[in-house]
């Protein structure tokens, strides 16, 4: 490694020396090329005067010059990658240059002709800005012809989707590499003053609307949206005329990227089907968020799943006290645990506890141990057939074991807990659902009971990618070559990224005064059926042609939809307008606290009729009556 650092080092060196010793000749040619000027190039017609006056200023010129572009970092940059920046830095030189000049000319009493001063400055610049760009210039037709000779070695032929900032630095970068076997063939802008012209040499051809028929006109296989601040709807209706080409899609991350000088081949991505959700992406107040959690013990139970680790990133970036996890799965929890200790080392004080919420003396002994200032509740059992089969798990685990940790925070003295709850509490139709809005009732029943202690929950739909979500599943089935299973046609899903979900969940806890449930504004529904095609789409294959689509009809407890707020919670607004708050439900505390304790004896029976029990808690869960042994659920009065 340091060998390999030394010969980089005397590289860098060699090659400096080179342009040195050419800015050294430039000078020297530079004025006397202006001193021939003056005299019509008849070197005889030169006064002897003007002659030493030339031999004995270039010494200090030259000097001063190498100095000053030394100082200004000319030496520094990659010329074969040079654009504005360096030319900045040429143009900063050459003024610090102008006054130097003046002030050695003074110094030194010399008395040249005043074309010889102004003309040997101008030449000098251009000279110089001209060696440093004509090496990237040269070196660029270079690749060009080469490119054209060995087209049968071009891998792709490339679209570029804006012309704005981002496109331009992506084509100076794909024009100058030699790595990439890529053609840039054509720009793609909606502003019709940009129509005929060029961006880098590249043709800009039309707008969206024209994608289809460039694709076909210039071969292309490969397209490159490169317009990082568009809106969610603009970057949808454009990526889906782009997935209709069949071409590859990549697009750049965000626009963030492109103010920190970020965008770049290196930093492309596949485009996703979070691209297609057609809405801006989430943002919240980070700055207050993470104030609040500043300096805080956090635990976060379920630390180790899709939802969960999510949490213990964005806690960890807001610098606590301490971040607990708490996992029954100790292979998910090894990982989070490890990718935290690889960012942050000892920076973060990092508790990484193998338990289940489940067992009383142990989530208990957590909570009078680490005395935790906030509570992130994300455990739980969240697979709506797996759950249908196993109904008693679901209770012992969601239910039970949010009551438990409920019951161990208060008694810890913890000032916040958050239950991650779900848009299947509401009017639920499986137990899954059912138990997450009884974990609810929780929540708002302890707030009650323990004024120490804000309990609140945030309810939100499905998140791309979480794991048992239908994006991996698609994905899979896809790889395999289908067929790829839709359950209905006309089944709809309200869907979020699993960071936007945990920046709002943490903003909501920002808000909680206690008893709370907080809804996230999903945006608008998404058909699973469409996301399945778009994804088909953008794998490269036809829906229904290359890869099947087979509907094999709602499964147990599942819903056509989802709602996120029941009819009586009403609705009231937060200062962030993607955070809504639903009012608590009124209800008896003692005789909800007697059911839970029916829930947790029932809970140990195999008998089936767990169902019939939540049925009686929960008014509006609606299961079939082939679920509860041919009865009717009996409702709470």
């Amino acid at each position: 490694m340091k060998e390999e650092k030394q010969r980089k080092q005397l590289m860098w060196m060699h090659k400096a020396l080179i342009i040195a010793a050419a800015d050294v000749v430039i000078i020297l040619l530079s004025y006397l090329t202006a001193l021939l000027m003056r005299f019509d190039f008849v070197f005889m017609n030169i006064p002897e005067e003007y002659i030493q006056g030339y031999l004995w200023s270039m010494p200090f010129w030259v000097a001063a010059t190498l100095v000053v572009f030394y100082g200004c970092r000319l030496y520094h940059s990659i010329w074969s990658l040079a654009s504005v920046a360096e030319f900045r830095r040429i143009l900063a030189a050459y003024v610090i240059l102008l006054v130097v000049y003046v002030a050695g000319m003074i110094f030194m009493g010399l008395r040249m002709p005043r074309s010889y001063y102004f003309m040997g400055y101008i030449i000098s610049f251009c000279l110089t800005t001209g060696v440093r760009f004509s090496y990237r210039i040269l070196r660029m037709y270079a690749i060009r012809e080469d490119n054209a000779a060995n087209a049968d070695k071009i891998h792709d032929r490339v679209m570029i989707i804006g012309a704005g900032s981002a496109g331009q630095v992506l084509i100076k970068e794909l024009l100058s590499s030699e790595k990439t076997h890529v053609q840039v063939c054509c720009v793609i802008d909606d502003n019709p003053n940009k129509l005929g012209r060029s961006l880098e040499g590249i043709p800009i051809v039309g707008n969206r609307y024209d994608i289809v028929e460039m694709v076909e006109k210039y071969n292309i296989n490969r397209i490159i949206y490169a317009i990082p601040a568009t809106t969610g709807k603009n970057r949808k209706d454009i990526l889906n005329i782009c997935k209709e080409t069949k071409c590859r899609m990549q697009t750049v991350p965000g626009v963030y990227q492109l103010v920190n000088g970020e965008v770049s081949v290196s930093t492309l991505r596949n485009v996703e089907i979070t691209d297609l959700l057609g809405r801006a992406q989430v943002r919240v107040n980070n700055e207050e968020i993470f104030a609040a959690i500043k300096g805080l013990n956090v635990l976060v139970t379920g630390g180790g799943g899709s939802i969960g680790s999510e949490l213990c990133r964005q806690i960890a970036q807001a610098q606590p006290k301490r971040l607990i996890i708490f996992d029954i799965y100790e292979n998910n929890a090894y990982e989070i645990q490890q990718e935290l200790i690889r960012k942050y080392g000892d920076k973060l004080d990092l508790v990484v506890l193998i338990g289940s919420v489940r067992n009383t003396n142990r989530i208990g002994w957590v909570m009078d141990k680490y005395k935790p200032d906030v509570v992130f509740h994300a455990a739980a059992h969240k697979h709506v057939p797996l759950m249908e089969d196993s109904p008693n798990e679901a209770i012992k685990n969601n239910v039970l074991g949010t009551y438990k940790t409920a019951k161990a925070a208060a008694k810890a003295g913890v000032r916040k807990f958050v239950l991650i709850s779900t848009d299947k509490a509401v009017n639920p139709t499986n137990i899954m659902g059912a138990s997450k809005r009884l974990c609810e009732m929780v929540v708002q029943m302890m707030n009650r009971k323990c004024p120490g202690t804000d309990f609140v929950a945030v309810r939100f739909g499905n998140v791309l990618g979480s794991n048992g979500s239908v994006i991996p599943l698609f994905k899979k089935q896809i790889a395999a070559g289908g067929p790829v299973t839709v359950t209905d046609k006309n089944i709809i899903r309200y869907f979020m990224t699993i960071p936007e979900a945990v920046s709002l969940v943490l903003q909501a806890s920002y808000y909680a005064k206690g008893g709370e449930i907080f809804v996230l504004d999903m945006g608008a529904p998404v058909r699973i059926d469409d996301m399945a095609r778009n994804l088909i789409r953008l794998s490269g294959y036809e829906p229904d042609v290359d890869i099947m689509i087979e509907y094999t009809g709602l499964r147990p407890g599942e819903k056509l939809y989802e709602e996120l707020l029941m009819d009586e919670e009403g609705l009231q607004d937060t200062e962030n307008e993607l955070i809504h708050i639903g009012k608590p439900i009124e209800m008896d505390d003692e005789w909800f606290e007697v059911q839970l304790k029916k829930l947790d004896r029932e809970s140990k029976i195999e008998n089936g009729h767990i169902k019939e029990l939540v049925a009686q808690i929960v008014p509006t869960y609606h299961p079939k009556p082939s679920d509860l042994g041919e009865q009717e659920p009996q409702k709470a009065s």
